[in-house]
């Protein structure tokens, strides 16, 4: 049940048509299954575009596909029903919600069936930088070549496909391998799938093409910022004019903290964060239990609390809800001269949550730096909405769990 359509198919007969049969009993129908066909045109495109999306966003690193099941369902029900309740349209909330139960059911079914075929086994051609790729990767099962001969299932078979000890065997055995189905993956390919990191050290100059996100995306992105923002104003106003106040009265200094941070093409802005250290203290990174912090400080940097005043720099175009983290000019001027291409991340604008904070968290030194812009170009190369809407589920298990604050 991994193939998309038999998926699609199945979800439409279980949870479109059979809420359905309850029409035929009249009681039924008149008190609880108003709105006649409008009732399964709603629950058809919730059921398509949840398992699209699960389908989106399996592909991407260390997603378990049943932690999104739940999310998904509400996100597309509760964004499908705003429209139909602002229409006045003759609908059935009943059915709707009888209709996202059995999706649920079901999806969680397919889950269980598929967890099955969810172990995965590489064989790997042990030459070059491939050599390495084991303990790299040590999430999946791997299984070296000796020789140019493999009779067992696998789910594909790894090399550095520009090592000059690929012999002309081993190459006519890739060859075979391919053209049985097998497919064949290049070691730094293999390592980004799985990691959902890409390696900066080993780029070239040519592979920077493959980072160019699409200007409309980029375009569609804001706007949807923009609509989300105004959605949960109501809500953030109330969380925000609370946060202020409980830093007035704990130490009666300045409420909002402003500082020049690198965004979108390089350009210097003012972001914008609630204050959650001592006033006067030295800016320098953030450390493990670090003694500026005061006490509603950390309540609100590990909640994201503090981040909401960003919103103002997201209306100005300044920033994004989804993208790499704007970086302190100093340490951003320190990194450019140390990291290859650390610019290039500035190709879209900075973001309140991303890609690199829900799988690291906050990042301290180079070593971990050079690890999170490897995120951040993952994020670059692979941006699109499905990625956004995962990080977007990250982010709010972040803030309930506190997870990397600092």
């Amino acid at each position: 049940m991994q193939f998309l359509p038999f998926q699609l198919i199945f979800g439409l007969l279980f949870c479109t048509f059979l809420p359905s049969l309850g029409t035929a009993l009249e009681f039924i129908n008149k008190y609880f299954f108003t709105g006649g066909n409008i009732n399964l045109a709603i629950s058809s495109l919730l059921v398509v575009l949840t398992i699209v999306t699960l389908h989106s966003i399996k592909r991407f690193p260390g997603i378990t596909s049943s932690t999104y099941i739940i999310p998904v369902v509400i996100f597309w029900f509760i964004l499908l029903l705003v429209p139909i309740k602002a229409s006045n349209i003759a609908y059935s909330l009943y059915f709707y919600s009888f209709s996202a139960c059995c999706l649920v059911i079901y999806l969680f079914f397919i889950d269980i069936i598929n967890r099955k075929h969810e172990h995965y086994v590489f064989a790997y051609i042990p030459v070059g930088r491939a050599e390495l790729i084991p303990e790299q990767i040590p999430t999946v099962s791997w299984m070296p070549l000796s020789s140019p001969q493999l009779d067992e299932e696998v789910n594909g078979i790894v090399t550095d496909l520009h090592s000059d000890d690929l012999t002309d065997d081993w190459e006519r055995f890739i060859t075979d391998k391919t053209l049985k189905g097998t497919p064949v993956y290049h070691y730094r390919n293999i390592r980004e799938s799985l990691t959902g990191r890409v390696r900066i050290n080993h780029m070239y100059e040519n592979e920077l093409g493959s980072l160019l996100p699409s200007q409309n995306y980029l375009f569609l992105k804001y706007c949807l910022d923009v609509v989300l923002i105004l959605i949960s104003l109501p809500i953030t106003f109330i969380i925000g004019l609370i946060t202020a106040i409980a830093i007035k009265l704990e130490d009666g200094g300045k409420i909002f903290y402003i500082q020049p941070r690198v965004g979108y093409r390089g350009e210097v802005f003012q972001v914008y964060k609630f204050r959650s250290m001592r006033e006067k203290a030295k800016e320098v990174l953030t450390t493990e239990n670090d003694n500026r912090i005061t006490k509603v400080g950390k309540f609100i940097r590990k909640t994201r609390i503090d981040e909401l005043p960003q919103f103002i720099n997201v209306i100005k175009g300044e920033m994004s809800l989804i993208g790499p983290r704007a970086e302190f000019l100093d340490f951003a001027v320190e990194l450019e001269k140390e990291v290859p291409f650390f610019n290039y991340r500035h190709i879209v604008k900075p973001g309140i949550s991303g890609w690199a904070q829900v799988n690291q968290g906050y990042a301290t030194g180079a070593e971990e730096t050079k690890i999170k812009i490897e995120y951040d170009f993952y994020y670059i190369k692979h941006i699109s909405f499905s990625l956004d809407l995962l990080i977007f589920f990250k982010t709010i298990h972040t803030m309930i769990t506190g997870f990397g604050a600092r």
